[in-house]
């Protein structure tokens, strides 16, 4: 079954451009992991004080994803997020989910 890894950021208002440009201007290495499908990076609503973002992974399994995060590309990955803590409201909140069900155009029922 796929696993999806999400990461969800609360940017402070003015900082989207600064956001999506680190994202937009990093290397992620993703594309060299064993396992590795798919990326998203997702600007959502906007609030009062801060726009929401996800990251979004997809994975062939849990197991690819742990991986991802025990290896030396996702250290190299992440080497700088620390210096961009000015740009959230609070630290990004982690959500991992294994696939129930996966539906795409012109099926009616699909399974992961």
């Amino acid at each position: 079954m796929h696993y999806i890894a999400m990461n969800r950021f609360k940017v402070l208002k003015g900082s989207e451009q600064a956001f999506e440009s680190v994202w937009l201007n990093r290397e992620s290495h993703l594309e060299d992991m064993p396992g590795f499908i798919e990326f998203h990076l997702l600007r959502g609503p906007e609030r009062e004080d801060h726009v929401l973002y996800s990251s979004h992974t997809v994975w062939e399994s849990e197991q690819h994803f742990t991986a991802w995060t025990k290896s030396q590309a996702f250290r190299d990955a992440h080497r700088d997020a620390g210096s961009n803590d000015v740009l959230y409201d609070g630290h990004p909140q982690f959500e991992g989910f294994t696939v129930i069900q996966t539906m795409t155009q012109g099926s009616t029922r699909g399974a992961a």
